[in-house]
């Protein structure tokens, strides 16, 4: 069954994060097949988000910027104009995947999304979310730190030399979806120096165009859009 792909524009986070949470529960006073599964495309005014792990130390000078506490997984993040949110709003079920395939599609949906902008997108074992290389975003020489088939328990990731240019945080709940991605385009990062982005101390924060991808909003919200249509299809 085919996604629903829809492009919000800017909304605020809070009503926005209120309507996933309705259209989620609405799933079970229904059947199942009520409706197509959706993924919105939006960006949001300034806001820090924490989540469920969020502790408060990791957000020193938030200043102006509201807090919204969330049941989303992970730590801190900041979201704000330039900065484009997917939040896919999946029957993992009907899909027929597991949380850790469907984190690893939208991984994959960052990456070549970026590919597609000219830019290598890096997954770090244990640090979910997608990085590039600061002295080389466009080379395509493997991370040391990538995730490995059959790998244990990982150390602390080494964030030296990489910059994060994509945010994923989770809900599921019922086998269904809700929260998502961030990929930053071109945005003004210095609220990212207000926290310890994700819970990592000294974690450089970059956008498509710190790394010389020149693209607006639009074009890159209409690309990872349908990637993510393409890589969360069941």
């Amino acid at each position: 069954m085919a996604i629903e792909l829809l492009n919000l524009g800017r909304v605020d986070y809070l009503p926005t994060y209120a309507a996933m949470q309705e259209f989620t529960n609405q799933r079970d006073l229904v059947s199942s097949t009520r409706e197509n599964d959706q993924l919105w495309m939006c960006e949001h005014p300034p806001v820090f988000t924490q989540g469920l792990a969020g502790k408060p130390e990791h957000i020193f000078l938030p200043g102006d910027i509201p807090v919204v506490q969330t049941n989303r997984g992970g730590q801190v993040t900041y979201h704000g104009p330039g900065q484009v949110m997917g939040y896919p709003l999946i029957d993992l079920k009907r899909a027929g995947y597991f949380v850790k395939e469907y984190v690893y599609r939208i991984e994959e949906a960052i990456i070549r999304t970026l590919a597609h902008f000219g830019a290598t997108g890096h997954r770090v074992a244990g640090a979910p979310g997608i990085y590039v290389r600061l002295d080389d975003p466009t080379g395509h020489a493997p991370l040391a730190q990538r995730p490995k088939i059959g790998a244990t328990h990982q150390t602390e990731p080494d964030f030296t030399g990489l910059g994060k240019i994509a945010a994923l945080g989770i809900k599921v709940s019922r086998n269904c979806t809700y929260h998502g991605v961030a990929l930053n385009v071109a945005m003004d990062l210095e609220p990212f120096s207000r926290i310890n982005p994700c819970g990592y101390a000294k974690l450089q924060t970059v956008d498509l165009s710190t790394i010389g991808v020149s693209v607006g909003w639009a074009d890159a919200a209409d690309i990872l859009g349908h990637k993510l249509a393409t890589y969360l299809a069941p």
